[in-house]
């Protein structure tokens, strides 16, 4: 099993309205001295071996990010069967 990280940012330049919105409310609480924030997304895909680094790229370009406003970087893991066994009892354990 493979398993992809994908860390969706906002590009430079870009205004952050989710961000900026929890900025002000940090500041209304009394937290000052926050300069800026960002919300971003962090995606965790978990993928048979047939799933290719390539393909996971491309389904970020089509639907995961949106390329005119967002950056991504994709980190890639393959799991051992160890932690394959443990991934597979936290599931029967959520269940």
């Amino acid at each position: 099993m493979k398993q992809y990280k994908i860390f969706v940012t906002g590009k430079q330049g870009i205004f952050d309205p989710a961000g900026e919105t929890a900025r002000h409310a940090l500041d209304n609480l009394g937290y000052i001295g926050i300069e800026n924030l960002r919300i971003d997304k962090y995606i965790q895909l978990d993928t048979s071996d047939t799933v290719t680094a390539e393909m996971v790229k491309e389904m970020c370009e089509k639907l995961l990010a949106n390329p005119v406003i967002e950056d991504f970087l994709i980190e890639e893991t393959v799991m051992t069967v160890a932690e394959e066994a443990a991934e597979q009892t936290k599931a029967e354990a959520d269940e």
